[in-house]
């Protein structure tokens, strides 16, 4: 069995830094927003080129406390419009929706898979307040082109970076070109915490005093409650297991970069679309190497039974999940198309060439 992704091989190069790591968070006595949460705030931040970083429980509460801090100063209003790609997981959508705002859904480019300019403009007409620009499967959203229409048209430019940690565009770092960005550290991204945790990144000062306050009860001092917060912190120990892994993150997508390149290589099949590289190639961190095809379900059970584990990444788009039966009606084709024919295939540091160079041969088999 060729796994999708083999998180044991991946951590257990860290083992030992891992254990000593623990012996000094058991013996600090200080397991909620410690010293090991502030060091990673601070090495986060300066690896994307920041001035702050703030640790909380997940991704998903990353992007629900950005646009709730933009709420508290003024910058956003209940029942505002925020543009997003259709073609996100839907927890993007979810954070919109939880912070009382309006998900806008506009089609993907077909080319990245991520927000096309044309469509982001159509749908600035209706009034929308900010972009959440969603760096989908690794590669970077064109940001020069966002950040233009959001300067002209006075709108926030929010990134969701989940999958994007080290990707950039011009030397600048995914994190560092929105307003404000969120990051998921759940294990199977590429920089990946051992359980749950996620962060904010923003360079304006009052955003990130809001977003401190929020992830801790609303508090920037111990009861006393300014805002109606939440408890979302970054845990001590994945901050300290995530400190190591941050020194390995260049060198990790570094190697998610020559497995892609392999696959592209490699696979020739007429019934596969293979994704685009980007002219700059640090712009891709490939955190998912995803392929299309209309028989994907097909495809997908043929590499099964040859011992290839596969995913799709999405099946179903937001707008026609259950949870948004008011949005049901909604035709977005591209988008709709794309859950129905992407595949991912196997992609993570410690996978070897030669098995990604079996996955393509098999592939190309696929008749």
């Amino acid at each position: 069995m060729i796994r999708f992704l083999d998180l044991k091989t991946i951590n257990l190069r860290f083992s030992n830094q891992f254990k000593e790591a623990t012996e000094i968070f058991l013996a600090s006595g200080h397991y909620v927003l410690g010293k090991q949460v502030t060091a990673f705030e601070n090495s986060f931040a300066q690896y994307c080129g920041v001035k702050f970083c703030c640790g909380v429980g997940n991704g998903l509460d990353a992007l629900t406390l950005i646009l709730e801090g933009y709420k508290v100063i003024g910058k956003l209003a209940e029942g505002d419009r925020v543009i997003v790609p259709a073609n996100t997981f839907i927890a993007t959508v979810l954070a919109i929706s939880k912070a009382g705002l309006t998900p806008v859904l506009v089609e993907p480019s077909e080319d990245t898979f991520n927000l096309s300019p044309v469509e982001v403009k159509k749908a600035i007409s209706n009034g929308a307040k900010a972009i959440m620009a969603v760096h989908l499967y690794g590669r970077m959203a064109p940001m020069k082109e966002l950040k233009t229409l959001a300067e002209e048209n006075n709108l926030l430019l929010i990134e969701d970076a989940a999958q994007a940690h080290g990707a950039s565009i011009d030397n600048v770092v995914s994190g560092a070109y929105g307003d404000a960005s969120a990051f998921s550290f759940y294990p199977g991204k590429n920089l990946g915490a051992l359980g749950d945790g996620g962060a904010v990144t923003t360079n304006d000062d009052e955003l990130a005093r809001v977003v401190r306050a929020l992830r801790s009860y609303g508090s920037e001092q111990k009861y006393h409650h300014v805002f109606q917060g939440v408890n979302s912190r970054l845990d001590e120990i994945q901050a300290a297991f995530l400190l190591i892994k941050l020194k390995q993150l260049n060198r990790d997508n570094e190697l998610r970069r020559q497995i892609a390149e392999t696959y592209s290589s490699e696979i020739r099949s007429p019934f596969i679309r293979k994704p685009n590289h980007p002219n700059q190639i640090k712009s891709h961190v490939w955190h998912l190497y995803v392929i299309r095809c209309n028989r994907r379900d097909e495809l997908q059970s043929y590499l099964k039974e040859l011992g290839v584990e596969t995913l799709v990444h999405y099946p179903i788009p937001p707008h026609k999940q259950k949870a948004y039966k008011h949005l049901n009606q909604l035709q977005l084709p591209v988008a709709e198309n794309m859950s129905n024919e992407v595949l991912s295939l196997p992609i993570y540091p410690t996978l070897s060439l030669e098995y990604v160079r079996k996955v393509a041969s098999l592939v190309n088999r696929f008749a």
